[in-house]
């Protein structure tokens, strides 16, 4: 087995041939590869897709918007090799995308796929996408807005501790774990105490015990040496700006993209947007960009390394 060959070791562990894959062999069964940023998952995901007649779900909360292409690394089409990609380019980036509709949508690509004898590979660094996919609490009740609003109204005619002893009164397990200048976990709180009519505490522990919507077989991709790690995601952010990553930020707010919008907060945009603006140089930019993407690959090993379930791939 060598270090420096994920699919090798892919093979190994799964203790088959890829080219044996087949849809029985996974019935019902989707296949996970995540890990941090730049460190390979597209690529080994295709890899895999062509060895194991599999399609590709993206699990990115970025490359669901469509015109962000470079900023986010969305596979071109050349690197696809063929293989279908689902979940890429589903809304505009003015609009604004929810865990519970990326769950739903996601699901509904994997059903597919499955239905005809395929298989799911869900493949990004994502990872509160892919652990909301897999373990099949329901997302369909996505809050009522006007309630929210009245809630959110009653927060800041009142004040936080009025509604964290209101909450308190209903829920006290919840309450006990909140601030009263929690505002965004409060009104949830409240809100589902009254769209649910039981507490939050009570829902989740009646989520946890709901089983997992799918079968999955978990991998995480990364380097072997953090600072290699580094050093590549620094390469992609030099190569994102000479692909244009500037000429597409440009474009997006060209075509009205307000700059405070969900999607423009990605890091690369974001960052991009403030020099535009003027509130530093280009160059400032792209060091904040290799920063915050350092940053973000830090959390995104954080996260995964709660998960006893992955098993992990190393590379040189």
């Amino acid at each position: 087995m060598e270090n420096n060959s994920p699919l090798s070791t892919l093979n190994s562990q799964l203790n088959s041939p890829l080219s044996s894959l087949n849809s029985q062999l996974y019935k019902n069964e989707v296949f996970v590869i995540t890990g941090p940023t730049a460190s390979g998952k597209s690529a080994l995901g295709v890899k895999l897709a062509l060895a194991a007649d599999g399609e590709i779900v993206s699990a990115d909360s970025m490359q669901i918007y469509k015109l962000m292409d470079i900023g986010t690394a969305k596979p071109t089409e050349e690197e696809r090799l063929g293989i279908p990609h689902h979940m890429l380019d589903v809304i505009p980036p003015w609009e604004d995308y929810s865990v519970a509709r990326f769950v739903e949508d996601a699901a509904r690509c994997i059903d597919d796929i499955l239905g005809r004898g395929k298989l799911p590979i869900i493949v990004g660094g994502t990872g509160l996408y892919i652990d909301s996919l897999l373990c099949g609490r329901n997302f369909s009740a996505r809050g009522d807005e006007d309630m929210r609003c009245e809630l959110e109204a009653e927060y800041d005619d009142v004040g936080g501790e009025v509604m964290l002893r209101k909450l308190h009164e209903l829920d006290p397990e919840t309450a006990k774990k909140l601030h009263a200048n929690d505002k965004k976990r409060i009104i949830r709180a409240l809100e589902i105490q009254k769209l649910a009519g039981k507490a939050k505490s009570q829902h989740d522990l009646e989520t946890k015990s709901i089983p997992p919507r799918y079968k999955a077989i978990k991998y995480a991709l990364t380097i072997s040496d953090r600072e290699k790690l580094y050093e590549r995601i620094n390469q992609r952010v030099d190569l994102m700006m000479e692909k244009g990553l500037e000429a597409e930020v440009r474009g997006l707010l060209n075509i009205g993209v307000p700059s405070h919008a969900t999607a423009m907060q990605a890091i690369g945009y974001k960052e991009i947007c403030a020099a535009i603006q003027g509130e530093y140089n280009m160059g400032e930019a792209v060091l904040r960009i290799k920063m915050e993407s350092r940053r973000y690959a830090k959390r995104q090993l954080t996260w995964l390394r709660r998960d006893k379930e992955l098993k992990w791939l190393i590379s040189e």
